[in-house]
């Protein structure tokens, strides 16, 4: 455990990130929280996490947005409750890292903790959730995707709404618009999370590692580029000896008769 956060583990491969109460007001999450979420998300990778699974152990509350008090004293050049560079840290863990990242949403998060969640690459949430970017009535600006990164998710136009007025989403509203996988019942969000995590840490890992690197590069590139940047990091995956035992070992099943249906969703 660093600070409030800790790890566990629910298998091999499988981590379990919980963000406890950091004894702020409100639940805001302070730059000594986000500095600690920081390491163990690092730890959790070094120790061998393919997946990891954000989630709260704060009861109506997943993360919610920085301390007020931190920002002050930040615009101030005084010291913050914890090295403000954990915001990047963890964002860049949740994006770009090397492992698979499901948010586990038990309730109402705001400000950088959706950002947090946006930046995850799934997100479950518990059907009271309420997703808002309040910065617009602080008089601030949504500083780390709020914006950008809500905006490919569920598109333009209802970003504006949630970034201009600073009102919340329902999770059923966020579902519809495709800024969230799955909602659940209130008290199951880890358990489906959990469950999402044991079904993708199944699948072959050279194959989930390239299509996390596909999908974070293919962010910040062109339809074309993008495309091209598919095709070779595609290539090193079908020339995976793995890949080629597993492609072999498939072509015979068809070979016998098997349907794809058989083979790759037998339990659907």
């Amino acid at each position: 455990m660093a600070g409030n956060v800790s790890l566990a583990w629910d298998r091999e491969g499988v981590a379990l990130v919980t963000v406890g109460d950091g004894e702020a007001s409100n639940h805001v999450t302070t730059c000594a929280t986000v500095s600690a979420l920081a390491d163990v998300l690092d730890q959790a990778v070094e120790e061998g996490a393919r997946i990891i699974v954000l989630a709260s152990s704060v009861d109506g509350h997943w993360l919610e947005h920085a301390s007020l008090d931190d920002l002050v004293k930040l615009m101030a050049g005084q010291p913050a409750s914890g090295d403000p560079m954990g915001w990047f840290r963890s964002l860049q863990a949740l994006n770009r890292g090397k492992a698979v990242t499901i948010a586990a949403i038990n309730g109402d998060t705001s400000g950088g903790g959706c950002e947090l969640g946006w930046a995850c690459d799934l997100r479950v949430a518990e059907e009271q959730a309420r997703f808002s970017q309040p910065e617009v009535i602080i008089g601030a600006g949504t500083g780390i995707g709020g914006t950008s990164r809500l905006m490919r998710l569920i598109g333009r136009t209802m970003t504006a709404e949630v970034v201009l007025t600073g009102r919340p989403l329902t999770a059923r509203r966020l579902y519809e618009l495709g800024g969230v996988n799955r909602v659940v019942p209130k008290g199951r969000a880890v358990e489906e999370a959990l469950a999402m995590a044991r079904e993708i840490a199944a699948l072959p890992p050279q194959s989930v590692a390239g299509m996390k690197k596909m999908l974070g590069e293919a962010e910040d590139l062109n339809q074309t580029d993008g495309i091209a940047n598919d095709q070779a990091i595609s290539q090193t995956l079908f020339a995976h000896p793995d890949s080629l035992a597993n492609m072999k070992t498939i072509q015979a099943r068809f070979d016998a008769g098997d349907s794809m249906g058989d083979v790759y969703w037998p339990a659907a």
